[in-house]
């Protein structure tokens, strides 16, 4: 709280308020574009000392750079936007932050108090739009509201299952006259989230870990929004039980630990899946029980007790039953697990079901095919990348095949270091997030893994990169195609490519795009060129690069459980199921 604040001020206009409110909540940067009705607002932010403004090329933009801001960073994200098309172009990232668990709040300009409800210029109810999509929202109408509502939507965006909060503020209540006063305490009587996890629970836990055969902690991007991997890392280092990381929580568990089995569910690998299949106790820690991880819920895990502690309580049983329901932070709830387990012994017998699932990483490992006609495989090349750039670098990556390979073939050790759009699955997610982590983390290595059909959805956001002074690279995977969506086409629609050929390594040509925005463009399509076109892009410091790397465009991402089917019907490859019975166990 600034001393000012604890004091109030004399009169200022709303719209001062609102920026020293910004100030007063420790924002720095915000991403936003004006428009008519927050243009109050942005007069005061010329002014302002201590936050920086970046102008964004279209709100979506602002609002996924907000988010990759938050999960690189930790800090809540903020964007800014103005009434009507303005605040209805950040419903996506909105949306996506929701799924997510990402703090963010979005500033929105709205039409004068008295002309709401009359349909005015650029007037839309983005409130009501977005109640589903947001943790909370509001409406300001009167100018005294607004350093208590700025107040809580960052307390209620942060706390609890972290989330994006709306703040709508209309143009009227930005133009009067007001005082500023930061306010001492907040009043939120219906905001109470439980941190701290029910002591019978915990040890209810901790005696379905010590009577196991087959225990798994899945471990889910709740483990990284409350920074437990610090604990995590205690509790699997004193119980030697197995690890799965979702794609979400990619970068909580270090994928050199040989406890780590990797990614979960429907292009998780054989380890991972078989390990939740067949085990007789999942510990679940920040996650959801999603469909891409259980595929269908009537078969998933079907001899397994769970334990499912989450921070929200709504989690928790929705889609699979909890026998042992923990609501808590992941960092609280862990840290007693290991405390009592460290007091009662942690000596589980788990030595048969550890070797057997060692057997499968070793016998199916992630492994892909080098392309006949000595073209370019994806998966080498993100391979690479990951190798070059190493496990301190950012990665932020789009939607879709290039997303899972990221997640697979990148090696990730620390977390929040993997950023991507996990729940809602947004296509041009990967640029505007890598801008919005380069900005929270100046001093990183920041690479956007994107598709060339991602790719063209937002990359008029490299402008805002090359006249900020903000230097991510990207790598695009072409292959001249949506590739998730042909390899569907593939497996499942006999090959009949409908509207999925991209033709991008002709129209448009991606190096000398990326010359026009201001950017350093470079191009690969021969394996010998990759790892020295990677370095060659590592080098470059003071702009922005873009690699289009041309690769094979039939590859596919393996392993991969039908959409809908059990994950028992695994393949690692077309055609090819891997072999595991219980009796091995």
């Amino acid at each position: 709280m600034t001393e000012q604040g604890a004091q109030g001020s004399g009169s200022v206009t709303g719209a001062q308020s609102l920026v020293t409110s910004l100030e007063a909540a420790g924002v720095t940067d915000i991403f936003g574009i004006p428009g008519g009705a927050i243009l109050p607002a942005y007069d005061p932010l010329m002014d302002s000392t201590r936050i920086r403004h970046i102008l964004v090329r279209h709100e979506q933009g602002a609002g996924h750079a907000a988010q990759g801001y938050a999960a690189a960073t930790g800090r809540v994200g903020v964007c800014m936007a103005t009434s009507g098309p303005g605040a209805t172009n950040l419903v996506t990232p909105l949306a996506d932050a929701h799924m997510d668990s990402v703090p963010m709040v979005a500033v929105t300009g709205q039409v004068g108090a008295s002309m709401i409800g009359t349909d005015a210029f650029q007037e839309a109810d983005i409130r009501g739009i977005t109640m589903p999509i947001t943790k909370h929202n509001f409406l300001v109408t009167d100018p005294a509201d607004i350093p208590h509502t700025i107040a809580e939507a960052f307390h209620i965006a942060s706390t609890g299952r972290p989330g994006p909060v709306l703040v709508d503020v209309a143009k009227s209540a930005l133009q009067a006259q007001t005082t500023f006063t930061w306010p001492a305490e907040l009043h939120l009587p219906g905001y109470r989230p439980v941190t701290t996890p029910h002591s019978k629970q915990i040890k209810e836990a901790v005696r379905l870990i010590r009577e196991a055969r087959r225990p798994v902690l899945y471990v889910g991007g709740g483990v990284i929004r409350a920074r437990a991997s610090r604990e995590l890392a205690q509790l699997a280092a004193l119980t030697g039980i197995p690890v799965v990381t979702t794609l979400m929580a990619r970068g909580a568990f270090p994928d050199s630990n040989p406890q780590h089995l990797g990614m979960p569910g429907m292009h998780g690998t054989v380890a991972a899946v078989a390990g939740l299949q067949k085990s007789d106790l999942i510990i679940s820690l920040g996650a959801r029980f999603d469909d891409r991880v259980t595929g269908n819920l009537d078969s998933f895990a079907p001899n397994a007790l769970v334990v499912h502690a989450d921070i929200d309580p709504a989690e928790i049983g929705k889609n699979r039953h909890a026998d042992v329901p923990i609501v808590g932070d992941c960092k609280e709830v862990i840290s007693q697990l290991v405390a009592l387990l460290t007091a009662e012994g942690a000596d589980g017998d788990y030595e048969a079901w550890v070797a057997f699932l060692a057997g499968l990483k070793q016998r199916y490992p992630l492994g892909y095919d080098t392309p006949a006609d000595g073209s370019l495989a994806p998966q080498y090349v993100i391979e690479r990348l990951g190798a070059i750039a190493g496990p301190e670098a950012v990665y932020a990556s789009g939607v879709g095949q290039h997303q899972m390979w990221a997640a697979h073939y990148v090696g990730y050790e620390n977390p929040n270091t993997w950023i991507n759009s996990g729940g809602l699955g947004t296509m041009g997610y990967a640029v505007p997030a890598a801008m919005g982590a380069k900005v929270g983390m100046p001093d990183t290595t920041v690479w956007a893994i994107d598709g060339d059909g991602c790719f063209q959805m937002t990359n008029q956001e490299l402008a805002t990169c090359a006249i900020n002074d903000i230097p991510i690279k990207v790598a695009i995977i072409n292959n001249e195609s949506l590739g998730m969506v042909r390899q569907w086409q593939t497996l499942f629609y006999n090959e009949r490519y409908s509207n999925t050929d991209l033709h991008s390594k002709r129209i448009p040509d991606f190096v000398k795009l990326a010359d026009a925005y201001g950017c350093v463009g470079l191009a690969c399509e021969s394996p010998d060129e990759v790892d020295a076109t990677i370095e060659k892009a590592m080098a470059i410091d003071d702009q922005p690069v873009v690699v289009d790397f041309r690769v094979h465009r039939d590859a596919m991402v393996w392993p991969m459980v039908a959409a809908g089917t059990s994950n028992d019907e695994i393949k690692y490859a077309r055609d090819l199921a891997p072999q595991f019975d219980e009796d091995d166990i």
